[in-house]
């Protein structure tokens, strides 16, 4: 921590620090965390954990940022305190009831580079007897911060096998036993397939995909390896991170090896209670790469109710796609699937 102009200043690296040994500790954190920036960078990527405070709207930030370019600092910094002035009331009772349960008051926050957002804000907040912590360098030194960690040589294993073999349900029992797991598709909000998404869940931007990603990996122990599922490039509209993503392909693969009727009830038992038009649209997304005659197989299974037969039609597709995409890996281990509980006993009887 350093202190300037009697603000107290804590330097992000070590911030992300404190969370990854709270977390290691079952603690929430080591702060209440506010993001004092407009609501629309907020959305596009944020600190996981935070809060939205915002000293300004998305209109006032603009309008600002308009005065500063035409006008000069002093004209922007007027505005600016003629916009804040009615919210101070309400920014901090906000304040207050993010640090509710703390005896010190202490809170940390940012604005997207530590400038003037943050510490106007932390100025407001010490007049109000709390202990406001500003993170150095703001939000773009915490993106920073995300991106170098991908770079970072990671101690990744990779559980791989077939569609419906299993992966998910045996990483939860991995979990549970103890094992670092990092669950790519919940991070995601997406299964992975064109038919992959799920109800009720918005996926998060790419940009915010990333942050909770770097977060999730930063609390793991680097001295044991840390387990994810074998996944494509894409989870739907947000994409793994290029240097994760390499890391990944060159990890030693654990594959399932699963019965086909196991795996089919699975498929049944996930997806069978889509409705029909949005297994439809599914079906359509990927016509061209089942082919016509296959499409219009699936489509009559679907128009006909045999949802069996349509999941035949589609593991044989994704079969080919997976056997494609292993014919460059090699798999360290072959695991029987069939039972999530004995797969996961196996793999840590293995040493992994």
């Amino acid at each position: 921590m350093s202190a300037r102009s009697g603000m107290d200043y804590l330097d992000v690296e070590n911030f992300l620090l404190l969370c990854a040994a709270e977390s290691r500790a079952m603690r929430a954190g080591p702060f209440p965390l506010a993001d004092v920036r407009a609501p629309s960078e907020f959305v596009r990527g944020h600190i996981p954990g935070a809060v939205n405070i915002p000293l300004f709207s998305d209109e006032e930030r603009a309008e600002l940022g308009m005065l500063y370019r035409r006008e000069g600092k002093e004209t922007a910094v007027m505005r600016g305190l003629e916009l804040a002035g009615p919210k101070l009331v309400d920014l901090g009772r906000a304040a207050f009831a993010l640090c509710r349960g703390r005896s010190a008051g202490e809170l940390a926050l940012y604005c997207g580079r530590g400038g003037m957002r943050s510490a106007s804000v932390g100025w407001i907040l010490t007049l109000l007897g709390l202990r406001p912590h500003i993170l150095e360098r703001g939000y773009k030194a915490f993106r920073r911060h995300v991106l170098a960690s991908f770079e970072r040589p990671l101690n990744l294993l990779v559980l791989g096998g077939k569609t419906g073999s299993g992966k998910t349900r045996v990483l939860e029992r991995l979990a549970a036993r103890g094992a670092q797991v990092i669950d790519l598709e919940g991070l995601a909000r997406h299964r992975g397939s064109v038919f992959g998404a799920l109800a009720g869940k918005v996926q998060p931007s790419c940009e915010q995909f990333e942050n909770n990603l770097a977060l999730a990996l930063g609390r793991m122990n680097p001295d044991l390896p840390v387990w994810v599922e074998d996944e494509s490039e894409n989870l739907g509209s947000v994409n793994l991170p290029r240097a994760f993503f390499r890391q990944l392909r060159a990890s030693p693969v654990l594959t399932l090896e699963t019965s086909d009727q196991t795996r089919l009830a699975r498929v049944l038992e996930e997806y069978g209670a889509l409705p029909p038009e949005q297994i439809g649209r599914c079906l359509d997304h990927i016509r061209k790469r089942l082919g016509g005659l296959l499409h219009g197989r699936a489509h009559a299974c679907l128009a006909e109710g045999d949802l069996p037969g349509l999941a035949a039609i589609l593991l044989d597709y994704y079969d080919c796609a997976y056997a494609k995409q292993m014919t460059s890996r090699q798999a360290a281990v072959l695991v029987r699937g069939d039972d999530p509980d004995a797969a996961a006993d196996e793999l840590m009887r293995l040493g992994f």
